[in-house]
């Protein structure tokens, strides 16, 4: 059978989609949205899963009544896991990895985890590491934990309540999880001391075809009952699939979202620093590949808030004109400065909205340079996401690296595109165009003086 259409679950920390794509001209043809909550009824605050799968299945019922669907595909964030009983319901509630509830064992479980050169998994606060999710779990809910049958990465969760199939995945393993080892591509030792292997299910690839949709879920959406449902695979290396399939190394690439976050493919040798929110990803062939993230996008909505202004060229001389800056870091916790607190250096009550648009853009993408040159990345950076359509985030990005920079301005996310790669068939490619952008030397000298200020600022917090 060709396979034409593709319906790709794509569930991000703050927003959920279902992008139908045609595989032949590789592009997103309807696009269906809802917002993904956190609910804080139960024993933590937990993903409302109810409501996400209420909307899936009536997502891919719409979509395929306008196009018939061929395929099923998931992407996901990651820093989730899922605990399944014995009948494959959820014995405990799906943790929102921002909840600080694992916090309160942090020295007890400092004290088993992998060592960083093991796993390339950077001990991060909150349930940002999942390891730390399932010792919180095991010892704060010791009867539910004991009525676990099954652990599941969260994309292949949505695989399971499509299929009905049991599976883990690579890519979602090895994000900053604690449980996996790139370098034997086996689970850590923590998750045998803990005695967790045998609960985990198989671990497959993320193209593997794990089944069709269950009787149920054709019912109900109208899709044909062997409509082939694929793994799924970790979001941000959904969007660096395109490139490792089209490129040739080396390259980065920066995914933009709730997180931003960046893979470097064929970097230089470099000793990662766990402190700073580097670690080893482990991309959908199997490789590892030294990683870097922030939350870039939760600052721009913390900052800027969901409705930003025109950009105004007017307005983006004047912050460099004037040096009007926003020294890092917001939110704390993670990243490349995670005990510094932010600082403006000029009045920020006094900065047009426009003004402190291009101030903010410039400050992300002064982030995201930061975090490359943390990773040893080279050659030219391709981004992906929202920020591929913020010229003033490209403008500075440019500048203060000096490398080739690439948008993908085709669609808003490349996560559903590399989602798509997983089906074969498809025909790849990335929507990633050099970025023609006037840079005065005003840009240079401003990523100077952010990197100096910033530099002291942290010593200084420090002290």
């Amino acid at each position: 059978m060709t396979m034409k259409t593709v319906a790709v679950i794509d569930i991000g920390k703050t927003n959920a989609k279902i992008a139908l794509v045609e595989l032949e001209r590789f592009e997103e043809i309807a696009v269906r949205k809802a917002g993904n909550g956190v609910k804080d009824d139960g024993p933590y605050p937990h993903f409302d899963t109810e409501r996400l799968w209420r909307f899936i299945l009536d997502s891919l019922a719409a979509l395929n009544r306008e196009h018939p669907i061929d395929a099923i595909s998931v992407t996901t964030h990651g820093a989730t896991a899922v605990l399944l009983d014995s009948s494959g319901a959820l014995a405990l509630p799906v943790l929102d990895y921002e909840f600080a509830g694992p916090d309160a064992l942090a020295d007890e479980y400092d004290k088993v985890r992998p060592r960083f050169s093991e796993t390339g998994s950077a001990r991060l606060p909150m349930g940002l590491n999942v390891g730390a999710q399932l010792f919180w779990q095991q010892r704060m809910f010791p009867d539910h934990f004991a009525r676990v049958a099954t652990i599941l990465t969260y994309a292949q969760y949505w695989s399971y309540r499509l299929t009905g199939i049991r599976a883990n995945e690579l890519t979602s393993l090895g994000c900053h999880t604690d449980l996996w080892n790139p370098a034997t591509a086996d689970f850590s030792s923590m998750v045998d001391q803990q005695g967790w292997r045998p609960v985990f299910a198989p671990v497959r690839r993320a193209g593997d075809v794990l089944g069709p949709v269950l009787r149920q879920v054709a019912d109900e959406t109208g899709l044909p009952p062997e409509t082939p449902v694929h793994c799924g695979i970790h979001d941000s290396n959904a969007s660096l699939l395109p490139h490792l399939i089209t490129r040739q190394a080396p390259f980065s690439v920066a995914s933009t979202g709730t997180w931003i976050v960046m893979l470097a493919v064929g970097a230089r040798p470099v000793k990662l620093d766990e402190r700073r929110d580097t670690l080893i990803n482990v991309n959908a062939l199997g490789d590892p590949v030294p990683s870097a993230r922030f939350m870039g996008g939760r600052a721009f909505s913390l900052l800027i808030g969901g409705d930003p202004p025109p950009a105004s060229p007017e307005a983006e001389a004047s912050v460099l004109e004037n040096g009007h800056m926003l020294l890092p870091s917001l939110p704390g916790g993670s990243g490349p400065f995670p005990t510094s607190s932010p600082r403006w250096t000029t009045d920020e009550d006094r900065l047009t909205p426009a003004e402190r648009l291009a101030a903010v853009s410039f400050h992300l993408a002064l982030m995201t340079a930061t975090c490359l040159d943390l990773i040893g990345a080279r050659g030219e950076i391709l981004v992906e996401g929202p920020f591929a359509s913020n010229e003033a985030y490209l403008r500075m990005l440019a500048a203060a690296t000096g490398r080739p920079v690439l948008a993908n301005r085709l669609n808003s996310t490349g996560t559903s595109l590399g989602a798509a790669c997983l089906v074969a068939g498809a025909h790849v490619r990335t929507g990633a165009e050099p970025v023609a952008l006037q840079m005065p030397v005003a840009y240079a000298g401003y990523a100077d003086l952010w990197r100096r200020l910033t530099a002291a600022h942290v010593q200084a917090g420090s002290q």
